[in-house]
């Protein structure tokens, strides 16, 4: 029997909110409950957005919520060699291009179809100018196969997405010279080993991304399973707008890592109120069918009644 290896993959470019912590601790719990082995992936790839100490301060989230993990840290920026590689191999079976479009050209490029969810959907410009590997201040982009990605969500259910359409020829190397998320994501899941993957529903269209990379690299990917966030009264997902919902404010305010803890245990199903609890009370009745299908909306209180958003 193939044993269970799971991540946890922060980035370090603020602290941990209540949002982040309910993502994690179900990641936890399912590789604990399942027995098997949880990696810890450091994903600081994104420079200009990494803030000085705010990996320690997540580590130190993690620690205090009572959730551990295996082995030593991983930091995807002491693993540029590896991504270099995969970016080599897909230029040389074609299936990645240089691309020299700023954002303002795709923007203005009158065939860009439509705005996807992460804005301009590329339109294809460079896709047969041929451009060379080392042209000067090139990116490069992952060349979509056309079609649809279809996958097996073990919370979701059945995925259908067509990457090409909604998404187009995405970014995998940035012209900075660092690999770019999906790129390392891949990379990193499979040369750690990783069998499964929880995260956030946000997620979701990058599964279906990372699958087509991985076929392209010949790799097998992960199993996927992708969870309601927790959102603010508005219906967005938890930022400053919605008050200081980090552990580190809750921490401040003499509020026990049980307590928060408690809260998530009950936004996941778990338990049937607020009772504080300890992260590893939880393991043996855990089971992701408890968790409800629908968004938890925080209302600024430990102690107020939560509601759902569909």
């Amino acid at each position: 029997m193939i044993q269970v290896v799971g991540r946890l993959a922060p980035s370090p470019t603020g602290v941990l909110h209540l949002g982040n912590a309910r993502s994690f601790l179900l990641a936890w719990l399912s590789v604990r409950a399942a027995g098997g082995r949880l990696l810890m992936r450091i994903e600081d790839l994104d420079g200009p957005r990494i803030r000085q100490g705010a990996e320690k301060e997540c580590l130190l989230d993690l620690e205090w919520l009572g959730l551990d993990w295996d082995g030593p840290i991983v930091r995807q920026s002491e693993r540029q060699t590896l991504y270099a590689e995969a970016l080599q191999q897909l230029l040389e079976q074609h299936h990645a291009y240089a691309c020299l479009c700023s954002r303002k050209e795709v923007e203005q490029a009158a065939s860009a179809p439509h705005i996807g969810e992460e804005g301009p959907i590329y339109p294809g410009t460079c896709r047969e100018r041929n451009l060379p590997a080392d042209a000067s201040g090139a990116a490069f982009r992952f060349q979509v196969p056309e079609g649809v990605v279809s996958f097996e969500d073990h919370f979701c259910g059945p995925c259908n997405i067509s990457v090409r359409k909604e998404l187009g020829d995405f970014v995998i190397h940035k012209r900075d010279g660092q690999a770019a998320y999906q790129l390392a994501v891949v990379v990193d899941d499979i040369a750690m080993g990783v069998t499964q993957v929880l995260r956030g529903d946000d997620l979701l269209s990058s599964a279906a991304r990372q699958i087509q990379l991985g076929a392209a690299l010949h790799y097998s990917m992960p199993e996927f399973t992708h969870v309601p966030l927790v959102v603010g009264e508005d219906g967005r997902r938890l930022a400053k707008r919605h008050g200081d919902t980090s552990l580190r404010a809750f921490r401040e305010q003499g509020i026990v890592a049980e307590e928060i803890l408690g809260w998530l245990a009950w936004s996941c199903g778990l338990q049937t109120d607020f009772t504080p609890c300890r992260a590893q009370d939880l393991v043996q009745s855990f089971h992701l069918d408890k968790l409800p299908r629908q968004q938890v909306v925080w209302t600024g209180d430990l102690k107020a009644p939560m509601s759902w958003r569909a």
